[in-house]
């Protein structure tokens, strides 16, 4: 059974430039995909490593205006079809909102098929058009060619402002935008949406306070997240590893990768509040699995 996906996101930004990103081939090229060609009406074309089945362009464009884009996508046989509409909130202030059609919930968290991906592959691209848009870093993209999935950025607070935010379950559940309950010890319990929801939560394997924090999920693997403080700021690494390598854990992946945007914006922005809306079953916290 497959269900509509939908997102929503606010950026602060006029509607023209959101659009510009939208529409223009250099700007995908930054916040999207490797590849990107755009001819409207006509095509609308996006592919590459970083994105699912990127081996050639997929894409068809349906419908174009000041306020909505439309277009195809072919993704696991399946003729789906992506949606993004903009909203002004203000003269500086967008929302964009975005569905596709054919998302599998059940592929998603069997993560048994390209179509289970598409959320949170939206989840980091969405992320990262915010941060490009506001002028802030993008946070590393997903290589689907390859299975070594280990990914740096920095983040403008200490290492231990950055650890207490990785084991503390309010400050976790905080910037994450969804429950989160830790215990924050080795051979604790780390259980999405808490400790009564969460029937196989993972286990703290190792935590180095301010240096390193390892999860590990039954059958699943490990997630990691390696700490050095350089400057006055946090070289912060993530990794997942332990997993069958024929089948990467991209979904998931890509899930961990837009939550670390929303950690570093938690940490960076004084006045900071989620760029997501109206968070809900459909929302990107709720779609980070625990791969």
């Amino acid at each position: 059974m497959s269900d509509p996906m939908k997102l929503s996101a606010r950026v602060a930004a006029p509607l023209k430039e959101v659009h510009h990103a939208l529409t223009d081939p250099g700007e995908l090229r930054v916040w999207l995909a490797e590849h990107a060609e755009v001819e409207l009406p006509h095509r609308y074309e996006f592919w590459g490593r970083h994105t699912p089945e990127g081996d050639a362009p997929h894409q068809r464009p349906l419908h174009v205006d000041d306020h909505t884009l439309r277009f195809s996508w072919l993704l696991g046989g399946e003729e789906t079809t992506v949606e993004i509409t903009l909203e002004e909130e203000s003269a500086e202030s967008t929302v964009v909102s975005l569905t596709q059609t054919h998302f599998d919930r059940e592929t998603a968290l069997a993560e048994s098929g390209v179509l289970g991906m598409v959320q949170t592959f939206w989840c980091l691209s969405i992320a990262n058009l915010v941060d490009h848009l506001e002028g802030r870093e993008l946070t590393p993209k997903t290589d689907f060619t390859s299975p070594v999935m280990r990914e740096r950025l920095v983040i403008d607070d200490s290492p231990e402002a950055v650890f207490d935010s990785l084991v503390d379950s309010e400050k976790f559940s905080t910037w994450f935008g969804y429950r989160i309950d830790i215990e924050p010890y080795v051979g604790g319990r780390f259980a999405m949406g808490g400790f009564e929801a969460d029937g196989q939560p993972a286990k703290i394997v190792e935590l180095e306070p301010g240096r390193n924090l390892t999860l590990e999920w039954p059958g699943l693997g490990l997630v990691t997240w390696e700490l050095e403080g350089s400057g006055g700021a946090t070289r912060l690494t993530f990794m997942q590893s332990s997993f069958n390598e024929k089948k990467p854990p991209y979904a998931g992946w890509m899930g961990w990768l837009s939550g670390l945007a929303e950690l570093r914006r938690f940490h960076e922005l004084s006045d900071w509040r989620s760029i997501w809306l109206a968070p809900s079953a459909d929302s990107p916290e709720a779609a980070t699995v625990s791969d």
